[in-house]
Parts: C-alpha cells; sequence; structure tokens
C-alpha cells in the first residue's frame, strides 16, 4: 500500500496505524506467557503445539513492524518477505493452535486417546518443517526477490531448496496426525477402545472419585443424603 502512490501523509496515517496493531497482539503474547508462570505445566502433546503457536506468532507479530516502517516496506515490497510474514502469522499461529486444541480434546469427542508419543513427533516435525520453509523466505525478501517468480539468480538457489526442503517436511508434520495412526486410525481399532474416564478433564476425574468414596461409606452415599436431608437431618 506504501507504493501505489498515495501521500505521505496518508502513509504516515497507515503506517501509524500498522504499528498501532502490534499492541493488542503483544498483550496477548505477555498474556500468554504470564499464564504459563508458578503453573504446572505439562509437557504433553496440547501444550507443545501451544508453545508453537506462542513462538511462531510472536516472530510473525515483531516481522510485522518491519513491514510498518515506511523506508523498510518500499524495499521489501512484493518480495517473500511479506509471504514469509503472512504465512508466519496465518498459517504457523493459526494451525498451530488449531492442532493444540484438537489434540486436546480429541479424547473427549472420541471417547480414544491418541498415541502421546506419535502426538510430541507429529508437534517438533511440524514446528522444524515451518521454520524451515518460511524463515529462509526472510532472508530471501530481504536481499529482494520478489514474488509469484519461479526464475531466480543462482545466488537464490540454496535457500530456495532449503525452502522446498522444509515444505516437505511440514507437509510429513501436518499430515503425520491425519493419515498414521495417531488420529483417525485410533477410531477403527474399536477392540482397543480406552474407558473414557482416562479421557476426562480433571475436574470431572476428582468429582468421580468423590462420588465413589461417598458410595463406599454406609449411609454417607448420594442416596443417603437424599434420605438424611428428607429426614431434617442437618448432619
Amino acid at each position: 500500500m506504501f507504493v501505489a502512490g498515495m501521500s505521505v501523509y496518508a502513509a504516515l496515517i497507515f503506517s501509524f496505524l500498522t504499528f498501532f496493531i502490534g499492541v493488542p497482539s503483544a498483550i496477548k503474547v505477555f498474556n500468554w506467557t504470564a499464564t504459563c508462570t508458578r503453573g504446572p505445566l505439562p509437557m504433553k502433546t496440547p501444550m507443545l503445539y501451544a508453545f508453537g503457536f506462542i513462538g511462531l506468532f510472536t516472530i510473525g507479530g515483531l516481522t510485522g513492524l518491519f513491514l510498518a516502517t515506511l523506508g523498510i516496506d518500499i524495499h521489501v515490497t512484493d518480495t517473500y518477505f511479506v509471504v514469509a510474514h503472512f504465512h508466519y502469522v496465518m498459517v504457523g499461529g493459526v494451525v498451530m493452535a488449531y492442532l493444540g486444541g484438537l489434540h486436546f480434546w480429541w479424547p473427549k469427542i472420541t471417547g480414544r486417546m491418541y498415541p502421546e508419543g506419535l502426538g510430541k513427533l507429529a508437534a517438533l516435525i511440524g514446528f522444524i518443517g515451518f521454520n524451515l520453509t518460511f524463515f529462509p523466505q526472510f532472508i530471501l525478501g530481504y536481499v529482494g526477490m520478489p514474488r509469484r517468480y519461479y526464475h531466480y539468480p543462482p545466488e537464490f538457489q540454496m535457500l530456495n531448496v532449503l525452502s522446498t526442503a522444509g515444505a516437505t517436511i511440514l507437509g510429513v508434520g501436518y499430515l503425520f496426525p491425519l493419515v498414521l495412526p495417531h488420529l483417525v486410525a485410533e477410531i477403527r481399532r474399536s477392540r482397543q477402545r480406552q474407558p473414557l474416564e482416562r479421557c476426562r478433564p480433571r475436574v470431572e476425574n476428582h468429582l468421580a472419585a468423590a462420588h465413589v468414596q461417598l458410595s463406599r461409606r454406609p449411609g454417607r452415599g448420594l442416596r443417603g443424603l437424599q434420605l438424611r436431608r428428607a429426614e431434617g437431618d442437618s448432619r
């Protein structure tokens, strides 16, 4: 937009508004990181995806500040720098958050637990593959390689090959939970189905344990409590 022929004053206004977008984004990043402070962090698959989401979203937000600067934006307009920034925010952040939520609620939705080892491996592969794909594009855009071009000078060969290899790894990381017996194939294994109690959140587990403990005491279960209420016993 800054190279579209607008006046300098309009470009300054749009630059200020673009910088202002980073304020609520930074607040949310600090909010997410502060939530993890002094709390038990089980390093399970959803938490790994959550950490990956925060990291990729932060990189995308920081590079957006470069695009809000008039002098730098004119230099990197229509280059791979813009492509990398967009994918770090919209793909790296959104897809990692989606996969984290999917793994968190998958046992509750299906009543089955996914293999934890394969889940962590998929999160690691996806995180590494994404950075290998799009981080070299920041360098390519900075040195002046335009986007939407399939032909490029020989000095850009290594970074483009690295980005292509990273895209292959990223595809494996995204398809890993769906193709291999990680999420989808677990539904078909009805003989090895795990009880739903193992997949409930902790609050429901505590409530179920309290109910069992009360039911084992004579006269102190739910039925005994109802009888005492009916008799007017305040114990």
